[in-house]
């Protein structure tokens, strides 16, 4: 997965952001991917298997529990990466600014939910045991993600390098309900990362449907108007937003809702308490790019693109996604509980 993003980033050659951009995440991912061998390696030392359920369920006892533990610290870094956890996350702004807006749809997507969708499979199968020893270490990664992800947002004049750190805040909700998989919080892990990627590709996919072909949309002042020329594409950027803050009647509400009732269930209140207090300093900035598209007059020309008929009904699909799930989640919310059935049955 890491090496199609290597190529991707860099697709446009001629463009020097992009090949910085490429070059970062190579070497940066390099060095992770050496962590998670690593962590693989010693794991297999550790417990003689890589069979998840073996090397990380109840053989694993107090005679290895330490080795056990250093080996998931290396994988937990490799995997924390890629998905953006703070402090390891200062590669996504650069890399989200410079790489062209499709590819960071894919990437702030795609990437992040197999990622954690691994992270997950990891610790439904982890000894309890270990896993309590992991969970303040995520606890405060969580909380440091949440705080970090929003508060640095609000000075950003660059949509993309927003919603970079837009995706680094939600990876840090998605995290908070990861601690608490053993208390049944895996079904709120799993609904939120269903949503994040319908949101976040949304929100990226609206850059890249509206910016021409040579150049793009950066710069948050380039949307001021852009709601009348174009409604409907900047109606998708907007429920995208507006959904990512977590405000009714969006499938991110309902996400949020399962996430926060998750955390206090398990008794992480402080933790929740964060999230909740993060969550409404998000919307400062998520509802300054909506007042930008519908309330504010452009200053001047600004080279858009129509969005062709397949750009059109995708983005259709996408508006109306946002809005189905946080009116009717059930559906989707029971699907995902027969598929973690499967795995922790």
């Amino acid at each position: 997965l890491s090496l199609s993003f290597y190529v991707l980033i860099g697709t446009l050659r001629s463009d020097p952001s992009g090949n910085e951009a490429a070059l970062k995440y190579f070497i940066m991912g390099s060095v992770a991917s050496a962590f998670l061998l690593f962590g693989l390696a010693l794991l297999f030392a550790a417990t003689g298997t890589l069979d998840i359920a073996q090397s990380l369920g109840p053989a694993v006892d107090a005679g290895n529990a330490g080795p056990a533990l250093l080996a998931l610290a290396l994988i937990g870094v490799g995997i924390l990466f890629k998905v953006s956890i703070v402090p390891f996350h200062l590669w996504t702004p650069d890399v989200y600014q410079g790489a062209p807006a499709p590819v960071t749809a894919f990437l702030s997507t795609g990437s992040k939910v197999a990622l954690f969708a691994a992270l997950l499979r990891f610790c439904l199968a982890i000894n309890g045991d270990l896993f309590a020893e992991i969970a303040p270490v995520l606890w405060v990664l969580a909380a440091a993600t949440m705080i970090v992800g929003n508060v640095t947002a609000l000075s950003q004049n660059n949509l993309k390098r927003l919603l970079a750190y837009s995706s680094i805040s939600q990876m840090g909700y998605v995290l908070m309900a990861l601690i608490t998989v053993k208390q049944n919080g895996a079904p709120a892990v799993a609904f939120y990362l269903s949503v994040y990627a319908i949101m976040d590709l949304g929100a990226f996919g609206t850059v890249a449907l509206l910016s021409p072909e040579k150049s793009e949309l950066d710069a948050i002042g380039d949307y001021r108007g852009l709601g009348y020329p174009h409604p409907w594409t900047c109606a998708l950027l907007a429920v995208s937003l507006l959904s990512l803050a977590g405000l009714p009647p969006t499938a991110g509400f309902i996400g949020k809702i399962l996430v926060f009732k998750a955390a206090l269930q398990a008794g992480y209140t402080v933790l929740a308490i964060i999230g909740i207090v993060t969550a409404i300093v998000s919307v400062f900035f998520y509802l300054n790019v909506v007042v930008t598209l519908f309330m504010r007059s452009a200053e001047g020309r600004v080279d858009t693109t129509a969005p062709g008929r397949f750009g059109s009904a995708l983005s259709g699909c996408i508006l109306a996604l946002v809005i189905i799930l946080g009116v009717l989640p059930s559906p989707l919310l029971a699907l995902i509980e027969g598929i973690l059935s499967t795995l922790t049955g």
